[in-house]
């Protein structure tokens, strides 16, 4: 399955109402909540799809950014591709925490799956609050750095990450890719779990039953993370 992102700048976001979310899996409030993040020039809609591919047993929850850009939306203004504004990329962090806080009240496990740029602004949000989620998969994309949240030792100690990248990838800078990969399995101390794929920029079948295992395993309520979807 390939989900396209458009690169180039956004602006930086208005202030904004809760986000549009579409919405798949179980309805249970406790369930735990699997939240999908699209790349920059995508929607809510496209990314959704995943869901199809991944465990029964969660809620999941594709969320709209809150920047139109290309037809679409984005997380972030951009100093160039992978590299967010720090101040645009804390304002959407801030608008998006307000929308969880009401869709998952503390107690409530929430993991994150972001690709391209969405895998960078889930990024930001582990990095700024790394005790709020279960875990996050960085699809495709780099992290954040030097956009205004830490990126110290040990600042993701015992967090689930799944990280994929394809070594053909032309849309992230190699630089910051390698640099994601390299903070990821050693300074944040994060229990990562890596997949290298042979194509480029998007996300592949292998890469989706890899996730969803991921997922399976790292669920905090065992009994409620299902089966896998055929």
């Amino acid at each position: 399955m390939s989900i396209p992102e458009a690169p180039g700048a956004a602006g930086t976001p208005p202030v904004c109402p809760p986000p549009a979310v579409a919405t798949a899996g179980s309805s249970d409030p406790a369930a735990p909540l699997v939240i999908l993040l699209h790349g920059r020039g995508s929607s809510e809609r496209e990314i959704i799809a995943l869901a199809d591919h991944l465990p029964a047993g969660p809620a999941y929850a594709a969320v709209r950014a809150p920047i139109a850009e290309g037809g679409g939306y984005a997380w972030f203004a951009n100093r160039g591709i992978g590299r967010p504004v720090a101040e645009s990329l804390a304002t959407s962090m801030a608008w998006f925490r307000t929308w969880l806080d009401t869709a998952a009240p503390a107690g409530r496990p929430v993991t994150l799956v972001g690709f391209s740029g969405g895998a960078a602004f889930a990024g930001g949000l582990i990095l700024d609050d790394p005790q709020r989620y279960s875990g996050a998969a960085i699809l495709y994309g780099t992290l954040p750095f030097d956009a205004g949240v830490p990126v110290t030792p040990d600042r993701l100690a015992g967090l689930p990450v799944f990280v994929a990248q394809g070594d053909q990838d032309t849309v992230i800078p190699p630089e910051l890719l390698a640099r994601t990969w390299q903070y990821l399995q050693t300074e944040s101390a994060a229990r990562t779990h890596t997949r290298r794929d042979p194509g480029g920029h998007r996300i592949t079948e292998q890469t989706l039953g890899e996730l969803g295992d991921w997922i399976h395993e790292t669920s905090p309520f065992p009994e409620a993370a299902g089966t896998l979807h055929p």
